[in-house]
C-alpha cells in the first residue's frame, strides 16, 4: 500500500512539473499569443510576464525532487500544492469575482485547485499510512 501512495505523490510531482514548466515556458517564449489566447492585453512592461515564467520554470523544476523521492520531498508538495497551486486557485476565484479578470482566468482556478486537491489528498493519505506504521 507504501508503494502505491508514493507512486501517486510521484505522479503528481511529474504532472504538476510539467503542468508549471509548460505554462512558464509558453510565458517566457509566447507571452503575446498566451495573452490573447486568454483575452488580455500583454503585460507591461514584459518584465512582469518574463519573472512570472521564470518563478513557473523554477517550480515546474523544483518538482524533480519529489517526483524522484516523494517521501523525502514531502515538504516540497505541501508547500507547492496545497499551499501555492490552493492559494493561487483562491486568487484567481477572487479576482473573477471582485475585479471582473476573464472568464477564461478560471482555467487556472479550475487546474491550480485540482492540483492543490489531489496534492493534499496523496500526502494525507500517505502521511496517515507511515504514521501508522511508526506506531
Amino acid at each position: 500500500m507504501a508503494a502505491h501512495h508514493s507512486s501517486f505523490l510521484r505522479t503528481i510531482a511529474a504532472i504538476s512539473g510539467v503542468y508549471d514548466a509548460g505554462v512558464g515556458l509558453t510565458l517566457l517564449l509566447a507571452a503575446g499569443w498566451l495573452a490573447g489566447a486568454f483575452g488580455v492585453p500583454p503585460a507591461h512592461p514584459p518584465i512582469f510576464s518574463d519573472l512570472n515564467a521564470i518563478f513557473l520554470l523554477a517550480i515546474g523544476i523544483g518538482y524533480y525532487r519529489p517526483w524522484r523521492d516523494p517521501v523525502g520531498a514531502r515538504w516540497y508538495l505541501w508547500v507547492m500544492g496545497p499551499g501555492l497551486k490552493g492559494a493561487g486557485a483562491v486568487l484567481f476565484i477572487t479576482d473573477y469575482i471582485v475585479r471582473h479578470s476573464p472568464a477564461s482566468f478560471l482555467l487556472f482556478a479550475a487546474s491550480d485547485g485540482t492540483l492543490a486537491v489531489l496534492t493534499l489528498a496523496a500526502l494525507v493519505s500517505s502521511g496517515s499510512r507511515s504514521e501508522h506504521r511508526r506506531r
